[in-house]
């Protein structure tokens, strides 16, 4: 059912969970804490099983999510001056997605809160602006896959000496389905990205699930946060 963007389910179209599917769970709240699943990998199992279709849309999809989290652009550029680089990695290969790239984020106000984000009447990024980078693939009576951030704009640490560009810092600090990952599709930079992405999940978060002595959490944290 999650073939279709912004769906809703019903008692008569809701079907039951299997283990050899993907699930996604796309929701408009806002949480104070939000509770993960036991790792469903056991030591039996593969670390990275063989890429499905599934899987190579999955990994175009976090190229993209990678490559726009990363960019480094000059000041006042606007979002929909940016937004492709969400798209390219899909566009590679004749896919797309038909919903936009991302919004501004309220603070336990609107789900996409105005006036940041992506589209052609957003106002320019600028730095301490929010906004979600969340590109996506739907295959109609497949599957559907969103992955969604939220980032921070900040300064980029340039060689120039002239006005500081920009750039994304991603703050919602969760690692990404390892299983989902074709790493034959990533490139170096992307690679490089995605574990030093990890070494600051693994810096940050880390801690606080020892202060709460969270040790089940902590061990999953270490798990899906290996480089």
């Amino acid at each position: 059912n999650a073939a279709l963007a912004h769906y809703s389910p019903s008692n008569g179209s809701s079907r039951k969970l299997s283990v050899d599917e993907m699930y996604l769970s796309d929701t408009g709240g806002q949480y104070l804490c939000v509770a993960l699943s036991a790792d469903p990998l056991s030591t039996a199992q593969p670390p990275h099983p063989l890429p499905t279709p599934p899987a190579q849309a999955y990994t175009r999809v976090l190229m993209g999510n990678i490559d726009l989290s990363r960019l480094v652009f000059p000041p006042n550029t606007a979002g929909r001056t940016v937004e492709s680089f969400a798209r390219r990695a899909l566009w590679d290969v004749g896919l797309n997605y038909g919903h936009g790239t991302g919004h501004g984020i309220g603070n336990f106000l609107s789900v996409h809160e105005w006036p940041v984000g992506f589209q052609s009447n957003n106002v320019p990024l600028a730095a301490g602006m929010f906004t979600s980078i969340e590109p996506g693939y739907y295959r109609d009576g497949e599957f559907g896959i969103r992955i969604e951030d939220v980032a921070l704009v900040v300064e980029a640490q340039t060689k120039s000496r002239e006005k500081p560009f920009l750039t994304f810092e991603v703050v919602s600090l969760v690692p990404y389905d390892r299983n989902l990952i074709d790493l034959s599709l990533l490139s170096p930079e992307q690679i490089r990205y995605l574990n030093t992405y990890y070494e600051t999940i693994r810096a940050r978060v880390g801690p606080e699930l020892q202060r709460q002595r969270l040790e089940e959490e902590y061990r999953w944290l270490q798990r899906n946060t290996e480089p």
